[in-house]
């Protein structure tokens, strides 16, 4: 059964070259067709829709029905899409499909699903006929907040996490909050790291709002769906959107402020990468990987112990991890080595110098790292 869509919100992305928006609505995905018209894409496009599926089963006959109504040729590929299967191998069946299909220049690809479809399905959208436009309609927190925002697109590397990527903006990113319903409370649990993670970065009012909601129910805190929704739910994910929007508009292709954005990953690529993906969910890494960021800042005495506090307090009440697992300390400055943000070999850390704002460091060193983690085994 459909929803009937509230009222929309829509927040701009705005890049000087091709700005889009992002709508937040529930109901919205019956919307899908409409919104996509919307962004000039007319009616006989082909589209192709990449899913996994259990989102499948629950929303892409929804999807193909808005699709339809809005006049588009549309078809599906249902990929596995778990961390392990984030390979260029699982882009390749997407290519594949892409042929068979015969999308053109002109083709659209829907990436319908969690960050990892988005990710995928954004590469293969890049990387096919040298780029066709790609839609991202997000059905998980920690892909609505972040993963679907921002054009970076790309998958792992037996090396790393993300190591071969393109930036690609989407069209059109489409939220429907209604598509949480069916989110496993683990993954909603996940996905609070990264709003938390925008709350520590630049936004002390939403820092401010998580504590309230954690305060206001010790038991439940903020660790599932019942007890996030509503009204607030709504403003996570409004100010989440906003806060990605803001620094993707100011530095697209993270060549500075974006860098910010990585708070919480850089250790918590690593323990990913060490501990085998899908040991933990990527948002329970960030969740370690910031604990791990704010020890280091304390030991450099860029914020206080009470912030750390405040910090763990409100990442423990979202239910997630915060111990530093059992890895050896050889094995995780290697790891940091071969990371993404990597510069003249020197590993730039994102660190909190106050709750709301962060600073990039390249002059950690390992004996501090070391250190730090040894205190949150």
């Amino acid at each position: 059964m459909t929803a009937t869509p509230t009222a929309i919100h829509t927040i701009r992305v705005e890049l000087s070259a091709n700005p889009y928006p992002i709508v937040i609505g529930e109901g919205s995905l019956d919307q899908l067709g409409e919104q996509i018209r919307a962004q000039g894409i007319k009616a006989g496009t082909k589209v192709l829709v990449v899913t996994n599926p259990v989102v499948n089963d629950h929303y892409g006959s929804q999807a193909l029905a808005s699709l339809g109504q809005g006049g588009f040729e549309a078809s599906l590929l249902v990929i596995e899409a778990g961390e392990d299967q984030k390979t260029p191998a699982t882009v390749a069946r997407i290519h594949d499909a892409a042929f068979e299909r015969r999308l053109e220049r002109g083709s659209l690809i829907v990436a319908l699903g969690g960050g990892v479809v988005g990710d995928m399905a954004g590469f293969a959208a890049a990387t096919w006929l040298r780029g066709i436009a790609v839609v991202q309609v997000p059905t998980t927190l920690l892909a609505m907040v972040d993963a679907a925002i921002g054009g970076k697109t790309g998958v792992n590397h037996p090396g790393g996490k993300n190591l071969i990527g393109a930036f690609h903006q989407p069209r059109l990113v489409l939220i429907d909050p209604n598509t949480l319903t069916t989110l496993p409370e683990r993954e909603f649990r996940a996905g609070m790291a990264e709003v938390i993670k925008y709350g520590v970065i630049g936004d002390p009012r939403l820092f401010a709002d998580l504590e309230t909601a954690a305060a206001r129910d010790p038991v439940a805190g903020l660790a599932s769906r019942a007890a996030v929704g509503g009204p607030l739910l709504q403003t996570l994910l409004q100010r989440s959107a906003a806060a990605k929007a803001r620094v993707v508009a100011a530095d697209e292709r993270e060549g500075g402020l974006r860098a910010i954005l990585n708070y919480g990953h850089t250790l918590g690529h690593v323990v990913e990468a060490l501990c085998g993906y899908g040991t933990y969910l990527h948002g329970e890494a960030v969740a370690i990987g910031m604990v791990a960021a704010g020890e280091i800042a304390v030991a450099m005495g860029l914020w206080s112990q009470v912030e750390q506090d405040r910090q763990r307090a409100v990442i423990a009440a979202a239910g997630l991890p915060q111990s530093w697992p059992a890895l050896d300390p050889g094995s995780v400055l290697e790891c940091l080595q071969g990371d993404k943000k990597v510069r003249d070999g020197r590993v730039r850390f994102v660190l909190p110098t106050g709750l709301g704002r962060v600073e990039i460091r390249d002059d950690v060193d390992a004996s501090t790292i070391s250190t730090a983690l040894a205190q949150l085994g």
